[in-house]
């Protein structure tokens, strides 16, 4: 049934469209073949007669060409240009213990929402193991070992921490900078006492969440 509708005279309305005159099933015929040849992508790798015996035949298609969009990424500053800057350096005006009061305390009741509330039932090695893994900026450390005596005993609120160095603001309103190597310090929160081994600890804040630490360290002082 398929094969005699394709093979059928064209409808007298569409002779003028198609520029052929359907008088005989051979000229429909000749006129299928040569709209398929011009139809077909390549059609010298195709016999075009064969194909007619088919069902189904692909014409060409082109499909839309998407326009590609370059999405703009807002540039910040390099380590250069930020030391240029002076983006990471404390005024001696802004050096106050009392300034950084505040601080500690927002970071005193986030350290309790992420050990779900500090108990004396809670388990001492869970809580250590929060600890080392969370923000320290804004606890209170000390310096109760370290290779260079005259670091034992500094004590302040950490404003700032580096990969290799601890940067604290003592009582006496003064900037300290702690290398982290070779110390070791105690970090003091409810009753809690956890030590940081600085040793094992030389790596950016956003990078220790990643970090696995061991509950017991070593230091070779």
């Amino acid at each position: 049934m398929e094969e005699s509708l394709l093979r059928s005279p064209i409808p007298r309305n569409l002779v003028g469209v198609l520029g052929v005159e359907p008088q005989t099933i051979s000229q429909a015929a000749a006129f299928t073949e040569a709209f398929l040849a011009s139809s077909v992508q390549h059609p010298e790798r195709h016999d075009v007669k064969n194909m007619l015996t088919h069902k189904a035949v692909i014409l060409s298609y082109a499909r839309p060409k998407k326009e590609k969009t370059k999405s703009k990424k807002a540039k910040g500053l390099n380590a250069r240009q930020k030391r240029a800057m002076k983006v990471f350096q404390i005024k001696p005006e802004q050096q106050k213990y009392e300034l950084f009061l505040p601080l500690h305390q927002l970071w005193r009741q986030y350290i309790v929402d992420l050990c779900g509330g500090l108990k004396p039932t809670s388990n001492p090695q869970i809580l250590q193991q929060k600890l080392l893994k969370a923000d320290l900026h804004g606890a209170i450390i000390t310096v109760v070992r370290s290779r260079c005596p005259s670091y034992v005993g500094s004590t302040g609120i950490l404003v700032q921490e580096f990969k290799h160095v601890f940067k604290i603001i003592t009582r006496e309103d003064k900037l300290k900078v702690i290398p982290k190597r070779n110390s070791v310090f105690s970090v003091e929160i409810n009753g809690f006492v956890s030590h940081v081994y600085g040793n094992k600890f030389e790596q950016r804040a956003s990078e220790r969440s990643a970090k696995k630490f061991k509950v017991k360290g070593t230091i070779d002082l």
